[in-house]
């Protein structure tokens, strides 16, 4: 399927997580460039309670109810001149950003011997898929046969090496519990790719 060409809300986007059963070490990660590359890591969908992690498995973090601005940060610098009644901009050095992403918090896929709790704080660097969508696909996964797969549907798919820091659940009184998840990214965007 090709890249999404109209307009639209974005209701179906998703984020995902490789999760081999061993992480890629720091050379594994450098040497991925590609788009194919990047889709073998995400063959067969596993859940985070009670999946078993092997070569080409993959979580998807469920219930997002917000997402933030993916991509390229600007590289602009805003300097004070003296005498000006404006300042200057130059191009600078954009800072990796860090990701914070809403969720419908459900205890149970992120409690502590879960595959998604496991990686909170764990310090291992691993690659992230989001994926723009905005028609449900008939599978996650990104599957040889592209039409049964994610690819079923128009996306846009970006990768980052990143690593999952921190949770934090804000309880509410009126409405569902949610929970803020921080994800750093550690290297540049890879994409848009489609399938």
């Amino acid at each position: 399927m090709a890249h999404i060409t109209s307009i639209g809300a974005g209701i179906f986007t998703d984020l995902s997580v490789a999760a081999p059963a061993t992480p890629l070490s720091a050379s594994a990660i450098t040497a991925l460039n590609t788009a194919g590359e990047f889709q073998d890591l995400f063959v067969t969908l596993i859940e985070s309670v009670g999946g078993t992690k092997a070569s080409g498995t993959f979580i998807r973090l469920k219930d997002i109810r917000e997402f933030p601005a993916i991509g390229v940060p600007p590289n602009i610098v805003n300097v004070p001149v003296f005498g000006s009644a404006t300042s200057h901009q130059v191009q600078g050095q954009s800072d990796a950003p860090t990701q914070e992403i809403q969720i419908n918090y459900i205890p149970a896929e992120w409690a502590s011997d879960s595959n998604l709790g496991l990686m909170i704080g764990d310090g291992v660097q691993r690659i992230y898929r989001f994926t723009l969508m905005n028609a449900k696909p008939l599978a996650y996964d990104s599957n040889s046969t592209p039409a049964l797969g994610i690819g079923s549907v128009q996306n846009s798919q970006w990768y980052i090496v990143g690593k999952l820091e921190a949770i934090q659940v804000n309880p509410q009184l009126t409405d569902a519990n949610t929970a803020t998840i921080t994800l750093s990214t550690q290297s540049a965007f890879f994409g848009a790719f489609t399938e």
